[in-house]
């Protein structure tokens, strides 16, 4: 018998756009066939189906099977009659490709008719549809479901600069083919890679040890220590870090003392920018200091019996270490010394800021090192340096591990982080560091703890930013979360390839339905029954659509499940010296001390 008619399993009845109905041969006498030895299921779901087409051959997907994918012109005289074709079988495939010759494309320049036989698709078959990937620009991850046999492959260029967005619930294998995709990156040893990991919980700092090097709060070497200077925060940015409220008015007069520590910093420092440029957001380097203790003193300050005239101050402050200057006691009645009619009532916000200021776990942010700014703004090293260090590095990936920063301001922080990047490449970009000479993927975990729908802040205008205008400088986005249906929308959308791993909540899978291709939002009911590390790979970077078995890391990423039979089995010597050294780490928020 000729192979043609061994895998023809059906003819197409209807074809309405790219949705084709078939109607498998009655003739089939087992869904099981055995084709050259290999066992082979028809008619499962995400399978490939093959439709030839004179020199040319048509693949497409099966999305469903049995009375569902009847016509539906035939669906009411199935009703009426339903014993006389209750043993015919119906399936529903889209289209996905074209193959002519051994060459496989994503797309189809024709369609088939009624009455087009339909065959299924063999290992041969598969070898066309999912090879044909170009060596230097293709990234291996693991193995075709289908097929275990078969490389599963994804574009590089294309995962990189039109976005990525990997999801999965709890456990699914995300971070593992996070780690996966990172090392086969690293593993080609481009000498101007460049990748940015913001990592929130330091799971990877293990996992991507040979390829990366991590920057984090807590580092014990000071090149390895994140810090974020407070000047380069957005103004508004620069207030929610500091707990107390502030009127519209008073709000509007530090804006205005900001812009004038900054214009006279640019002096000191002799910056080539226009006074007129300089605004309260402009990462221009000013004293905090020097500025709480101005504000302070002018909230303090009282005046003698003529009400022009200062009082002198009884006891020096210093504003290196957060001191205010005294006063004598205000008179009682009309006795001087009279107090300051025009102070604007800021104390109890000051107050706020000095305990901000001396909170250690807010160091990074308001002793930056070398980026310190002296009383007069003066710094020794500026923001060229920090981008250096972030993204200079000789490793292929970076990693800042954000786990030593306060929840409160983590969202702002990773904001902040991102919009001194962009900013930086994007500005930068005619030079041989901007994003258009040396592309960079910033990988951005947990994504949904700060890039919540709905949220106008800084790290949802900036991831924002750069999933619709990155890709034209440079900067490529892959987000991880387990939480899509929380992600900005706008964000999800702009991920112009989506890996999902297995997923049960089904608010995610409607978010993620809402981001593929109509003609796949079937495949997305899958979810839940993949195993794990296994994922759908759809969109830009793949060629068709692909359930995927990720490699399994040799180190795997923190977020991995401990295995309590094997760590319970392990005895534990020292346990109180254990418990001494838990709380020593958790006063110091530092999880490696």
């Amino acid at each position: 018998m000729l192979k043609s008619k061994i895998t023809e399993i059906g003819e197409i009845d209807s074809v309405s756009g790219n949705h084709i109905s078939v109607k498998l041969l009655d003739h089939i006498k087992s869904n099981m066939p055995i084709i050259d030895g290999v066992v082979y299921r028809i008619g499962q779901i995400g399978s490939f189906v093959r439709i030839p087409l004179g020199y040319a051959n048509l693949y497409g997907i099966v999305t469903q099977i049995g009375s569902g994918a009847i016509p539906e012109n035939l669906k009411e005289v199935y009703l009426r009659d339903y014993d006389t074709f209750r043993n015919t079988t119906w399936i529903s495939i889209v289209l996905a490709g074209e193959q002519v010759g051994n060459h496989f494309e994503r797309g189809v320049t024709q369609y088939p008719t009624a009455g087009d036989r339909v065959h299924l698709v063999t290992i041969g078959d598969l070898d066309i549809i999912y090879g044909g990937y170009e060596e230097a620009n293709s990234l291996t991850v693991g193995n075709i479901s289908a097929s275990e046999s078969l490389d599963a492959k994804v574009d590089l260029d294309k995962l990189i600069s039109r976005h990525c967005a990997i999801v999965g619930s709890t456990g699914s294998g995300k971070s593992n083919s996070v780690a996966v995709i990172l090392e086969a990156i690293a593993k080609r040893q481009f000498p101007s890679s460049r990748i940015l990991v913001i990592d929130p919980h330091g799971e990877y700092n293990d996992a991507l040890a040979k390829y990366s090097r991590v920057i984090s709060v807590n580092a014990t070497e000071e090149s390895d220590r994140l810090i974020i200077p407070f000047w380069a925060l957005p103004f508004d940015e620069l207030m929610t870090t500091f707990s107390g409220t502030l009127t519209d008015a008073n709000r509007e007069h530090i804006r205005e003392k900001v812009v004038e520590a900054k214009i006279s910093s640019a002096g000191t420092n002799k910056l080539d920018v226009t006074k007129e440029s300089i605004t309260a957001d402009s990462p221009i380097p000013f004293s905090i200091n020097r500025l709480w203790f101005e504000l302070d003193d002018f909230e303090r300050m009282k005046f003698k019996a003529d009400k022009t005239s200062t009082e002198d101050v009884l006891v020096k402050g210093n504003p290196e270490t957060l001191t205010s200057n005294e006063y004598p006691p205000a008179g009682i009645g009309n006795a001087a010394p009279f107090l300051n009619t025009r102070a604007k009532g800021l104390l109890s916000f000051l107050d706020s800021v000095r305990n901000r200021l001396k909170d250690s776990r807010y160091n990074f942010l308001f002793s930056p090192g070398k980026l310190s700014p002296a009383l007069d703004g003066r710094i020794e090293m500026d923001i060229d340096s920090l981008l250096y260090n972030w993204l200079g590095s000789s490793y292929p990936i970076t990693i800042l591990d954000l786990s030593g920063i306060p929840s409160e301001i983590m969202s702002s922080i990773s904001g902040t982080l991102l919009k001194i990047i962009y900013e930086g490449l994007f500005w930068g970009s005619q030079t041989n560091v901007g994003g258009k000479n040396q592309p960079l993927l910033i990988v951005l975990e947990e994504a949904h703890s700060y890039l919540k729908a709905g949220e106008h802040s800084i790290s949802s205008r900036t991831v924002q930013m750069i999933a619709k205008e990155g890709r034209k400088y440079g900067v490529g986005l892959l987000l991880v979360t387990q939480r899509p249906s929380e992600l900005d929308e706008t964000v999800l959308s702009q991920a112009g390839t989506l890996i999902a791993l297995r997923m049960n909540n089904s608010k995610d899978r409607g978010h993620v339905r809402s981001a593929v291709q109509d003609e796949l939002q079937t495949m997305v009911d899958l979810l839940p029954s993949l195993r794990t590390g296994e994922a759908l790979i759809s969109g830009e970077a793949v060629k068709i659509p692909s359930r995927v078995k990720f490699y399994k890391i040799v180190n795997a990423p923190k977020g991995a499940d401990p295995i309590a039979s094997e760590r319970w089995l392990a005895p534990i010597d020292g346990v109180e010296a254990e418990y001494e050294k838990l709380l020593k780490s958790w006063r110091n928020k530092n999880t490696n001390i």
